[in-house]
């Protein structure tokens, strides 16, 4: 679902929905055609075939091959991606902040670790030298791997092209996803086809649900064939959600996060971040402002496991609230986000990978 263009709207949890949003339609359910030729249009409204050929000036002029474009006139309207993108719910006052536990009992599960764990050892050099590379932590790489596609197994079958000229001809984000589908047409002239530009009813694709802007700038060729194919090669999947995290600031040889106590008479008001956050406010609201370990530690917060270094900046998130696990999170932790924008997801993200590091 990943991170720079709003992806969050594009990717299902394939292993569960999305940490706010647990009665989220599923977006990669089969393409119902019987419903995938109209929609309806307000009066006065551009039809879908007119928007279509606006596509084709537009596509035209961003340079795109005529051989391309001439895909356009013959793409349908897909009602499913309609109706799926406006079944999202966006919660809102009164809602309240759910707790991470149940969330956490669904997702970091005894089968996801365990089935990374045999990723690993089917994939060991791969990520060895992916580790060596770029510095990311490959259980990262699988944990990521594992929620985005459940391991590859759940890749979406919508038409790319149709869900996202589709989305772009209803409207309300329009901006959006018309540059993600001249994106999808700058794939094709780069040789992608058809045939793999399949993925979300938002456009989210392959084994990693990069949206196609962010297939043309991180994909990565991870198996020496000179394509990068994230949606049936393993190591270039990898390579792909590498790069993304590179990306994204991860800063090698640093844990995500850790679990830690938090002791009953800290002064939660005087750790609260004075910052605003330019996206995400509810995700990032929910954190404090960045300490060094060794001052987290004068606080009285004690990791339950492993430990940070000293001079580790970390923000502290009590995703239960006082009194439960608390977790202090570095900006390795901030690169996940980045891939989807939840405190749930990242959370899950760290704890299925801390999971399979130790088998």
């Amino acid at each position: 679902m990943v991170g720079k263009v709003g992806l969050t709207i594009a990717v299902a949890a394939i292993l569960g929905a999305s940490p706010a949003c647990a009665q989220e339609a599923d977006p990669l359910a089969p393409l119902d055609n019987s419903d995938s030729t109209r929609a309806a249009i307000a009066p006065g409204a551009m039809t879908f075939e007119g928007y279509k050929r606006e596509l084709v000036a537009k596509a035209r002029a961003a340079g795109i091959s005529e051989a391309t474009v001439a895909v356009i006139p013959g793409l349908r309207l897909n009602q499913r991606s309609i109706d799926l993108d406006r079944s999202q719910p966006g919660g809102g006052p009164g809602t309240g902040t759910p707790a991470y536990a149940p969330y956490r009992a669904r997702h970091v599960t005894t089968d996801i670790v365990n089935r990374g764990i045999r990723e690993k050892a089917d994939h060991a050099y791969t990520l060895s030298a992916l580790e060596r590379s770029t510095g990311v932590d490959p259980h990262v790489i699988l944990a990521i791997y594992g929620k985005e596609t459940s391991y590859g197994a759940v890749t979406g079958n919508f038409d790319l092209l149709e869900a996202l000229s589709t989305l772009a001809w209803e409207g309300r984000r329009r901006e959006l996803f018309e540059g993600e589908f001249m994106a999808a047409l700058k794939l094709m002239d780069r040789g992608y086809t058809r045939r793999h530009l399949k993925g979300s009813y938002a456009g989210a694709a392959g084994k990693v649900q990069f949206m196609p802007s962010n297939i043309l700038r991180l994909a990565r060729d991870g198996d020496g064939d000179g394509f990068a194919d994230i949606w049936n090669s393993e190591p270039d999947a990898f390579a792909s959600i590498a790069n993304y995290l590179v990306d994204a600031g991860w800063q090698p040889d640093v844990p995500w996060g850790i679990a830690v106590n938090v002791p009953a008479r800290l002064d939660r008001a005087s750790i609260a971040s004075p910052l605003v956050p330019p996206r995400c406010e509810a995700v990032f609201k929910r954190h404090s402002r960045w300490l060094p370990m060794s001052e987290w530690r004068r606080l009285g917060v004690t990791p339950q496991g492993r430990s940070l270094s000293d001079d580790t900046l970390a923000t502290l998130i009590e995703p239960d609230g006082p009194g439960r696990t608390a977790y202090l999170t570095t900006q390795n932790y901030r690169a996940i986000l980045d891939y989807n924008c939840s405190n749930f997801y990242a959370l899950t993200i760290g704890l299925v990978a801390d999971g399979i590091a130790r088998r």
